[in-house]
């Protein structure tokens, strides 16, 4: 696979693992680390701005959660939701910190939103919580190969 192509996957793969469509971007990392075609660096920036701007997708749903909500493709349903609202509500925006975990990771993204975050303070947190996790993968894979 050419260089740009590769990175180009890892991005979309990120993007979409960020949003409401199922994807693993870790398989992808974990790949390329393996194939070793790429720094370790460029390679965990690239997953982080492709996961942060799909978790922008989900803040931007959830500032448009009236109008959005019944749809079924809305990534965060009625329970996760409010789930999701209250633990925000309590820990504020250091629960976006949790944005990279299965399953609440979306729909605290989404609660930013609906919670009208800044998205200055959205993007700082999300930033350094899907790096942080991209950056452990990649530590754990390069440590096993090393």
């Amino acid at each position: 696979m050419n260089d740009l192509a590769s990175l180009g996957g890892l991005f979309g793969a990120a993007f979409v693992a960020a949003t409401i469509l199922p994807a693993q971007s870790e398989a992808v990392l974990v790949g390329l680390l393996v194939a070793d075609t790429h720094s370790t660096l460029l390679l965990v920036a690239v997953a982080s701005v492709g996961n942060v701007l799909g978790a922008v997708v989900n803040w931007a749903l959830g500032r448009a959660v009236d109008r959005l909500r019944d749809r079924k493709w809305f990534p965060a349903g009625p329970v996760a939701l409010e789930r999701a609202s209250r633990w925000y509500r309590r820990w504020g925006r250091w629960s976006l910190l949790f944005s990279w975990a299965p399953f609440v990771g979306d729909a605290l993204t989404v609660a930013a939103g609906v919670l009208r975050e800044p998205l200055w303070s959205f993007l700082a947190l999300v930033t350094v919580a899907k790096t942080v996790r991209y950056a452990a993968v990649a530590a754990a894979t390069v440590g096993i190969l090393g």
